[in-house]
């Protein structure tokens, strides 16, 4: 059944985390919000070991940021490329990814994450309006957003991502007369990526917590007219 899967939620440390999100408090947020759909919740931070769980894990989650990578601390980047091919070795598998925000600008050493992620935030050209109450509308026939409605909540409003083209647009959010894409749904793997969630105040939002939750019932397999009806 897909609610007896295990979830596992990569939360920003070290290497990958900074100091503009609070990666522990996020991913609580996440973690509670996954656990109402009967799925087995584990919480790791992102010491280089922990991506060996991967094997044994349904939907991983990532909530982690760009970092900035201290050698003498957590290694460099060739100490990484063992666990940067175990997301590799997880996303050709089949297995599901959810990439949260910063997950757009994480994993500045990994070549092959925006090809998994479907996009990511290109530093110097995305950008973002400051935080406020938002607006994020549908933007695809598809059951993760079929019905939904617009989604608001207290967030960041990305803009200028880099989108592949393979994508499939989820979510957007106007600003300076423009639409930009914030959710999509990767052409080269099973994941979503997701653009809201700076803060915990974005998890206060219901139709935020709505969107997390068809998602992750998508992404594990859940039936079409489940995840609609989320």
């Amino acid at each position: 059944m897909w609610h007896r899967k295990r979830v596992l939620v990569l939360a920003g440390r070290g290497r990958y985390e900074d100091p503009w999100h609070d990666h522990a408090a996020t991913s609580h947020a996440v973690a509670v919000e996954m656990a109402t759909l009967g799925v087995e919740v584990q919480i790791r931070s992102t010491f280089a070991g922990v991506f060996a769980l991967l094997d044994d894990v349904d939907l991983l989650v990532v909530n982690c940021g760009r970092g900035r990578p201290d050698p003498a601390f957590d290694g460099d980047d060739e100490q990484w490329q063992a666990a940067h091919a175990a997301i590799v070795r997880y996303a050709r598998s089949g297995r599901a990814i959810l990439g949260l925000h910063q997950a757009a600008n994480t994993f500045p050493d990994h070549p092959g994450w925006r090809g998994i992620l479907g996009g990511r935030w290109i530093p110097g050209h995305s950008t973002h309006p400051p935080q406020s109450v938002a607006t994020f509308t549908p933007a695809a026939a598809h059951p993760v957003v079929d019905g939904l409605g617009p989604v608001v909540a207290d967030d960041e409003q990305y803009c200028a991502l880099d989108v592949a083209e393979t994508s499939e647009i989820l979510l957007t959010t106007h600003h300076d007369g423009v639409d930009h894409p914030v959710a999509w749904l990767s052409g080269d793997a099973r994941a979503i990526y997701d653009g809201l969630g700076h803060g915990v105040e974005s998890y206060a939002s219901a139709s935020r917590r709505r969107l997390l939750r068809r998602e992750a019932m998508w992404l594990l397999g859940a039936p079409d007219d489940e995840v609609r009806a989320a």
